[in-house]
């Protein structure tokens, strides 16, 4: 979840970044009702593209008020993607913002200087179990938007271009690819896209775009003759042509990537900033709890309790 449990996480700068084909593994963390497989950042790769921070979110099966529960909390230089394949979730912000989101649809939050939320699947009308399954991303900001106003925009799945024929459906959430751009505006040039191929069906990735992955959501794809299951992400060489064929059983997958940023980010709990001096002063605004006059806001609505700041 956009609460991230791993302090501070290795990111590789430098020459530690891999340059070539990489192959991602996520690794799993238990939230307690929700199980997480985090596969960005990781030990070779810290971004692609944008894309800082790549989790996948269950699947899961929820009992009634016994689901999601983040807490509020804070985040800044960064931008949030949430996107579901089942269930729904409740987000609230410091900008007032109050917004289910369900299956196909995108909600957008720009982090920028600051910004406060929680996620929650707190339907006091639920009674039935309830399925959930998504994936949640970070895209790090520019130098030139991180310390941009906070902004929140959902799109519902009506909203957002769908390419079908051959075997294949593709959503894209953000950015633009294939001749089609999503509706919500980005700081830079990225692609993110729900695809959904039939068995043996191929699809090529985007030549338009610097950095590109892959990450196998269900199914199976072959790709130059290797075989990539689920739970993997595939990080591809710029400008190579890459296609991807779905195995017996069909694939879901969610293409992603785009420009590269000017330099590496630094990640510690829910901040991405460009330097150390970012991360402190978030740290220290957050540490002070103050609420009305100070860096960061409760989400108005979802104001009785938050997140501390981790101890290190």
């Amino acid at each position: 979840m956009s609460w991230n449990p791993a302090l501070d996480p290795h990111c590789p700068t430098g020459d530690e970044v891999d340059a070539i084909d990489t192959v991602i593994v996520p690794r799993a963390r238990d939230l307690g009702a929700l199980e997480v497989r985090r596969a960005l950042p990781a030990p070779k790769r810290q971004m692609v593209g944008p894309f800082i921070f790549f989790d996948q979110m269950g699947p899961a099966e929820f009992l009634p008020t016994r689901g999601l529960d983040v807490r509020p909390h804070p985040h800044i230089g960064l931008a949030t993607i949430s996107y579901l394949y089942r269930g729904r979730m409740h987000h609230r912000d410091s900008l007032g913002t109050d917004q289910w989101i369900e299956p196909g649809a995108v909600n957008w939050m720009v982090a920028g200087h600051g910004i406060t939320h929680s996620e929650r699947t707190d339907d006091v009308t639920q009674t039935d179990p309830m399925p959930f399954f998504g994936i949640q991303t970070w895209v790090a900001l520019p130098k030139d938007h991180e310390d941009r106003p906070a902004e929140f925009i959902h799109a519902g799945a009506g909203e957002l271009p769908v390419i079908e024929g051959e075997g294949k459906e593709l959503r894209l959430i953000l950015g633009n690819a294939y001749g089609a751009r999503a509706p919500v505006e980005t700081a830079s040039e990225m692609f993110y896209a729900d695809v959904v191929l039939q068995a043996g069906a191929a699809i090529p990735l985007p030549d338009n775009h610097e950095d590109r992955g892959v990450y196998v959501v269900e199914g199976s794809v072959v790709v130059a003759g290797d075989r990539f299951d689920a739970g993997q992400m595939m990080v591809f060489r710029p400008g190579d042509k890459v296609s991807l064929k779905a195995g017996a059983q069909g694939a879901r997958l969610m293409l992603l990537g785009g420009e590269t940023l000017e330099g590496p980010r630094y990640i510690w709990w829910n901040f991405v900033a460009s330097s150390k001096e970012r991360i402190e002063e978030a740290k220290e605004a957050w540490r002070r709890e103050d609420w009305t006059h100070g860096r960061f806001t409760l989400p108005a609505g979802d104001d009785k309790e938050f997140i501390p700041l981790p101890e290190r």
